[in-house]
């Protein structure tokens, strides 16, 4: 079922940690941004911008987790799009003889056979410095950054202020840094300046996962998400309701706790 969350622009939520695919209404067809999991669930997304008569003219990948590249034949053929840094990460994971093997180990179990990977990762990565989405619909500013995944980005749908945010800004996930960059508290706390250097043009955040916030929802969260970064940055114990013990997931206790101590292994 596909969500209204502003004018022009629309959700549909996965069942897997509410993963959002966001959709775009452009002049001949739609932008689909991040576009779902398991192939029921993308057939279904298919088949409901078929009823509006809206096919896919453009995709894009926010960044290159499995879960963020996988596609599925009845969305078509449109250019699939990300970041240079995000499609060449891809690139290197699919160039591997065994990446299905390496993939497969971290699919959750009970959507594993329903997670299509004959299309994943095809992104066609655009030119450095690229500042916005070349399609024929609303102008859409990428906003690159370094945090969570390499070549991460997050998108603005300019004229109606909605900030597609990837896997970052979410209600129900801590932020996950990503232990392998030089920096990755930098990185993250960097990102959250870019998003505040937007946020009095947004009127609506769509995270990655979790629950779609309205206007004055964008700042808690760079607020919230900030405060667990430099939480971790100190050496201090998060005062944070997502790894606490009302925590929505039980396994982000766990996550929390690695992330302490590849933190404190770095310090």
């Amino acid at each position: 079922m596909l969500n209204h969350v502003a004018e022009g622009v629309l959700t549909h939520e996965s069942e897997f940690i509410q993963t959002q695919a966001t959709v775009v209404q452009g002049r001949d067809g739609v932008l689909l941004v991040d576009p779902g999991i398991t192939r029921a669930e993308m057939a279904d997304l298919a088949h409901d911008l078929r009823e509006l008569g809206r096919p896919v003219v453009a995709a894009f990948s926010t960044h290159p987790d499995w879960d963020h590249v996988l596609w599925h034949p009845d969305l078509g053929d449109a250019p699939r799009y990300g970041t240079a840094r995000g499609a060449a990460s891809i690139r290197e994971v699919l160039s591997m003889a065994d990446w299905k093997e390496q993939i497969a180990e971290g699919l959750p179990p009970e959507y594993a056979d329903d997670i299509p990977m004959e299309l994943l990762g095809h992104i066609t990565g655009l030119p450095e410095g690229t500042t916005h989405l070349p399609w024929d619909g609303p102008a859409v500013r990428i906003l690159e950054h370094r945090a969570h995944a390499p070549g991460h980005a997050a998108l603005l749908v300019e004229g109606s202020g909605v900030l597609v945010a990837g896997d970052m800004l979410s209600d129900i996930l801590m932020p996950f840094l990503d232990l392998q960059a030089d920096d990755p508290i930098g990185d993250y706390l960097a990102a959250l300046d870019l998003f505040e250097s937007v946020a009095d043009d947004v009127a609506a955040v769509v995270p990655g996962h979790g629950s779609v916030g309205g206007a004055g929802e964008l700042r808690p969260r760079i607020a919230q998400d900030r405060a667990y970064v430099e939480a971790l940055r100190d050496g201090r114990t998060p005062d944070d309701s997502r790894i606490g013990p009302s925590a929505p997931l039980d396994w982000l206790v766990d996550v929390h706790d690695w992330q302490v101590q590849a933190i404190a292994e770095r310090r």
